[in-house]
């Protein structure tokens, strides 16, 4: 019964009627004693039956159409649909239990995924609320202290002046960063593709960074025994190599190593930066590329940033169809790897 359809549930409710009524009909025969019109009970119970028939696969059919349709008139909002239309020779009841069950599925993810948002946002607000409010009690606080009497002190006024406009500086870099992945991720950032050489780029970042090297006491090698060529936007790359060798700068050990390497993967040139640095937990490496997500600050020599940088780095390297990945062991090093298309152009 279970795999019946309307159809078939009509059929047999007919022939168990028009069943009964051939019994009724030879009973009251033979009670009256006229059962040599045996044949003319056979011919009233099909047309009994048939007519049954009808009138069940009607009722039937006019039931369903309106229980269904209340049913999709519910869901239709998810399943995008209007007024449902079946055939009573398929299992509609079992059709719609699929229907309702995927829509119930639906549902569930859709809310899950709305609670996960949540959570993102408030953890969101949070940590820029965090990040802004620390900037701002600072100033303050020089601000306050000037007014309260070393306005007039030369020396004391420059220096608080000096650190207030480092707080100012703090600033405007995590403002220009939230900006910057606000564009990106609403899909607005341009990249213009140009023929690189990769190793040149790092080579002149890594020489730029070398006064920042020798305040940290890390060393800082690229390994360019060959040249590799790729199409990239070049200010954006630019800005993902700076980000993770001043990352691995910050979290370098006094007298540690970061080396630069590439590899060609085919289609790709696969560049990593690693360092023999402090590492990173492996509970916090799933997280290593959420906006505003921090480590442990005590892993940093030199905290500071605006804890975007690496988010930001994520979606560069993607938006020119790329991957980065981390791989880090606590107290030996990390080594972020990822790919840009390689330049087919001789």
């Amino acid at each position: 019964m279970n795999e019946s359809t309307p159809k078939d549930v009509a059929r047999q409710s007919a022939i168990f009627i028009g069943v009964i009524s051939w019994l009724a009909i030879i009973t009251i025969l033979f009670f009256v004693e006229s059962l040599e019109f045996w044949a003319l009970s056979i011919v009233i119970g099909v047309i009994i039956e048939e007519l049954s028939y009808l009138v069940i696969y009607k009722a039937v059919e006019k039931y369903l159409n309106h229980k269904i349709n209340v049913l999709y008139k519910t869901i239709s909002k998810i399943k995008g649909g209007s007024e449902a239309s079946f055939n009573m020779d398929d299992n509609v009841v079992e059709l719609a239990n699929q229907d309702v069950m995927e829509w119930a599925e639906g549902q569930i993810e859709e809310i899950t995924l709305l609670r996960e948002t949540d959570s993102f946002r408030k953890d969101f607000i949070g940590n820029l609320a965090h990040e802004l409010k620390t900037p701002l009690f600072n100033i303050q606080g020089f601000i306050l202290t000037l007014l309260e009497g070393t306005l007039d002190d030369p020396e004391i006024n420059r220096k608080f002046l000096s650190k207030a406009e480092k707080n100012i500086d703090r600033m405007t870099s995590l403002l220009e960063d939230l900006d910057s992945i606000s564009k990106i991720e609403a899909g607005v950032m341009t990249i213009n593709l140009e023929r690189v050489n990769i190793v040149e780029l790092s080579t002149e970042l890594a020489d730029n960074l070398d006064r920042k090297s020798k305040d940290s006491n890390v060393q800082i090698k690229v390994k360019n025994s060959s040249d590799f060529y790729v199409m990239c936007d070049v200010n954006k790359i630019q800005q993902v190599l700076s980000n993770l060798l001043v990352n691995s700068l910050n979290y370098g050990k006094d007298g540690g190593k970061t080396r630069v390497r590439f590899y060609d993967m085919g289609d790709d040139i696969l560049i990593e930066v690693s360092d023999n640095g402090i590492g990173i937990k492996e509970s916090d490496l799933i997280r290593i590329f959420e906006r505003f997500y921090r480590v442990d600050k005590s892993r940093s020599r030199n905290a500071g940033g605006s804890g975007l940088g690496l988010a930001i780095v994520k979606h560069i390297i993607e938006a020119h169809g790329g991957n980065i990945h981390v791989r880090s062991t606590l107290g030996t090093g990390t080594t972020f790897s990822f790919t840009l298309p390689k330049s087919d152009i001789a």
